[in-house]
């Protein structure tokens, strides 16, 4: 159901989305071709927020911080992240 206030206004002539070059494609075969390139844009709704990740997930953590040689080192290289 669209109202009054859906409506696009006209102004004036616009180009095409689609134009075919070449060839004698069926209608079936350029609603094929839309419904591709529609999906290929990524035209769709917005992202849902899926929440908070969960930290078994969190991929930061498999990175390891540069070590750094000097007095104490050692000592800090056992100490948690």
């Amino acid at each position: 159901m669209t109202g009054p206030e859906d409506e696009v206004p006209d102004d004036g002539p616009q180009r095409p989305v689609l134009r075919i070059v070449r060839g004698d494609p069926s209608p079936e075969e350029v609603a094929a071709l839309a419904v591709v390139l529609a999906a290929a844009s990524g035209g769709g709704g917005a992202e849902e927020d899926t929440g908070p990740r969960s930290v078994w997930t969190e991929r930061s953590a498999l990175v390891r911080r540069p070590l750094h040689p000097g007095p104490g080192a050692w000592q800090a290289s056992a100490l948690p992240r």
